[in-house]
């Protein structure tokens, strides 16, 4: 089984979570931004491309680790085991309440158009794909937000 590393951001505003959705495959479900640590790139540097890269945002404060996982991704259609690491990052700033940016992958690949929302935290968080839901409860406690789940 091929092994893979990927790097998941919590990026927030206030008490708001982003989230996406491809606006040309909305199957892919609901997401946070991620991505593919590259060879010779940390999680912690590919974190913060990642969220440039598909949000087209910068600027951002704090990098925060808030935990890893590994996850058999079989259940998913793809015959590997991914090492997940997830991060909590601030955005700066006034950001849009909605915005369609073009990921490139940083010019490696054809233009992906994402559409960006905030969604508030936590009873407006939205069912997510795959595991990006796994580290909320970490994000809520680092916040001092009530999930209400108790």
């Amino acid at each position: 089984m091929k092994r893979r590393q990927r790097a998941y951001a919590y990026v927030t505003h206030e008490d708001r979570l982003l989230v996406f959705e491809h606006c040309d495959f909305p199957d892919a479900g609901i997401q946070v931004p991620a991505g593919t640590v590259d060879e010779g790139e940390s999680p912690d540097e590919a974190v913060l491309r990642e969220v440039e890269e598909e949000t087209g945002l910068s600027g951002f404060n704090g990098v925060e680790l808030l935990g890893s996982c590994e996850h058999d991704m079989r259940k998913f259609g793809v015959d590997e085991l991914q090492e997940a690491f997830f991060y909590h990052m601030v955005c700066p700033g006034d950001p849009q309440d909605r915005w369609i940016h073009q990921e490139t992958g940083g010019g490696k690949t054809a233009p992906i158009a994402f559409e960006f929302y905030w969604v508030q935290m936590p009873h407006k968080i939205p069912q997510f794909a795959a595991l990006e839901g796994r580290f909320l409860d970490d994000l809520y406690r680092l916040l001092s937000i009530e999930s209400g789940d108790a």
